[in-house]
């Protein structure tokens, strides 16, 4: 079925940024917006999850420079039943994470600086796995080749204004023609972006809800993304609004409503929803029960070590198993004493 909606969705770009093309040049703007388009689809499908990540600067690590951040990551793809995705880190401080690529043989993950300084790791948990929600779902694909259209798409509109107006262009709608590619063309790669991403993100927080085993900790999580969102600024992502759908709350500035213009639900509806979901789910009110005991922890690696592993990497703590974990200040691969991300 997913791969049924990725054919249809690109047929939709296609043929609109073949519209566009024809608005613009006429026949011959619609015979070249088909070659790009063709082009677009093979590149997309190929290369825009490296584009993505090049956009917001992202570097690739591992168990050795983030080993707490990289272990949530392996615990929760084992979890769900996935390849071990590529991860990325992202020197940004506004707290955000995304997932890209073309199937789960050959995704990635990506969360910035802010996001793992600003939440506990039960939080950082439940945003991981909300971005393998997203993979498992085969959604990644898609919203990736959407970004790449959307950010073309828009570019064509641009394009518009400076070679719309030649009369040698075979254009039969003239300024008109050109002022509706101008206007219509990155509003209806707009309407696309939020078509494929509002639904796709619910979906997310159910799964990745039921990956990590506690829907108050995504809620959590989105409640302090959707407020250091709003604080502070994503530059990367504002000079590429195209890709503002991946992320798990939107990173553009000014936009926060759950209305026709978002490009993502309202967070307080995502957050009902999941307290919705925790009040039906048997045992999620003892998270460190659950952790201990739905597969998270990794063997102990000696025989006589019987004391059991929480997900992070750490011996849990039973003697408060209540007491809410709390974000440490820089908690994430800048020890002084030990190896150090190239972001340090």
């Amino acid at each position: 079925m997913n791969t049924l909606r990725t054919a249809m969705l690109l047929a939709a770009m296609t043929a609109l940024f073949m519209g566009v093309g024809f608005l613009i040049g006429g026949t011959g703007g619609m015979m070249i917006a088909l070659v790009v388009a063709a082009g677009t689809n093979l590149f997309s499908y190929w290369n825009a999850d490296k584009m993505v990540l090049s956009m917001n600067h992202a570097i690739e690590v591992d168990e050795k420079n983030a080993p707490e951040y990289y272990a949530i990551v392996r615990g929760l793809a084992q979890r769900a039943g996935l390849p071990m995705p590529r991860t990325y880190l992202i020197d940004n401080p506004q707290p955000n994470a995304f997932a890209t690529g073309r199937n789960p043989q050959n995704a990635a993950v990506a969360a910035s600086t802010g996001l793992l300084q600003a939440l506990t790791h039960e939080e950082v948990a439940a945003v991981m796995a909300h971005e393998l929600a997203h993979v498992q779902h085969r959604d990644t694909l898609t919203m990736t080749i959407v970004a790449t259209f959307a950010g073309a798409i828009s570019m064509l509109g641009n394009f518009a204004f400076f070679f719309g107006g030649n009369r040698d262009n075979n254009n039969p709608f003239g300024f008109v023609g050109v002022l509706v590619a101008m206007i219509v063309a990155p509003f209806a790669a707009m309407v696309v972006q939020m078509a494929v991403s509002r639904t796709r993100e619910y979906e997310a927080d159910r799964r990745g809800a039921e990956i990590c085993g506690h829907p108050l900790w995504l809620a959590s999580a989105l409640d302090k993304i959707a407020r250091g969102a709003e604080r502070i600024r994503n530059p990367d992502a504002e000079r590429n609004p195209a890709t503002a759908h991946l992320f798990i709350i939107n990173p553009l500035s000014g936009e926060r409503m759950d209305n026709l213009f978002s490009t993502h639900p309202s967070t307080e509806n995502r957050i009902a929803a999941l307290q919705a979901m925790a009040r039906e789910m048997p045992g999620a009110g003892n998270p460190s029960e659950t952790t201990r005991s739905q597969g998270w922890a990794p063997a102990p690696r000696q025989a006589d070590e019987q004391q059991p592993s929480g997900p992070w990497g750490r011996p849990a703590q039973p003697q408060t198993p209540a007491e809410p974990s709390r974000p440490k200040p820089n908690p994430w691969g800048r020890n002084p004493t030990g190896p150090k991300g190239p972001w340090s």
